[in-house]
């Protein structure tokens, strides 16, 4: 069994985080020991890397719970489970690819800056008007 911050050290959450978590029912079944503090056992440390994951991909609180939801009902929901995670994919993929857009564009200007910086080309500015 785990401790809340055993198991915050071992998935990287904040022990607020994973309270709130625990609080808004996303993290099933979880037992109290003795003194009525919250223990986890390992079903419960490897869903809450789950939860960790699902934040990563955007998911709301309230899809987590939907997800969840979904997970409880068993096999017979495994079809809706996928479409839930194909749509994230999906917008995570497009996400990522206006992401690489600005790293590119960022290459793009530190590599015009570095050949202005060197002499080998000559600053212009689409900003300030040049003199004619």
């Amino acid at each position: 069994m785990y401790t809340m911050r055993e198991v915050c050290k071992e998935t990287g959450m904040t022990y607020e985080g994973l309270k709130f978590y625990c609080n808004q029912g996303l993290v099933p079944n979880v037992k109290r020991d003795k003194n009525n503090r919250r223990v986890f056992d390992e079903h419960a440390m490897r869903w809450v890397k789950s939860l960790s994951c699902l934040k990563n991909c955007e998911m709301s609180i309230a899809e987590m719970q939907q997800y969840l939801a979904y997970c409880l009902e068993g096999p017979s929901s495994i079809p809706v489970r996928k479409e839930m995670l194909a749509k994230k994919q999906d917008a995570l993929r497009e996400k990522i690819k206006l992401l690489q857009e600005a790293v590119d564009y960022i290459d793009w200007k530190q590599r015009l800056y570095d050949d202005i910086l060197s002499g080998r080309q000559e600053y212009r500015s689409d900003l300030v008007p040049t003199k004619e």
